[in-house]
């Protein structure tokens, strides 16, 4: 099946203390059903000094389950389900249910 949510796609997150948050996919992790997003679920992480690095405490984004991720509407901004459709093309296109705008151009 197509991935409905892709590296590079803007999201509104739904869940979790970020939520109302809008970000850009930076990773998808599809074996574990969870993304990266920039911005979004920022941890602290406490690191040792090496040679390249300096160390210390370290913010990163962590990842979030994609059941608590929507597409953000291209038009509008809110948050959308992704539905797929053919053009008169032949090509297999995502679209936003909300509004019929089409994702992938």
């Amino acid at each position: 099946m197509a991935a409905k949510i892709k590296k590079g796609d803007k999201v509104v997150i739904l869940a979790g203390r970020d939520k109302g948050k809008t970000g850009e996919v930076m990773k998808v992790i599809p074996a574990e059903d969870r993304m990266i997003v920039a911005g979004v679920n920022v941890v602290k992480r406490h690191t040792r000094a090496t040679q390249a690095d300096p160390g210390g405490i370290k913010e990163k984004e962590a990842t979030i389950h994609k059941s608590n991720v929507a597409l953000a509407d291209p038009k509008t901004g809110e948050p959308t389900r992704v539905g797929f459709k053919t053009l008169d093309d032949g090509r297999k296109v995502r679209f936003a249910k909300s509004s019929g705008e089409v994702i992938d151009v």
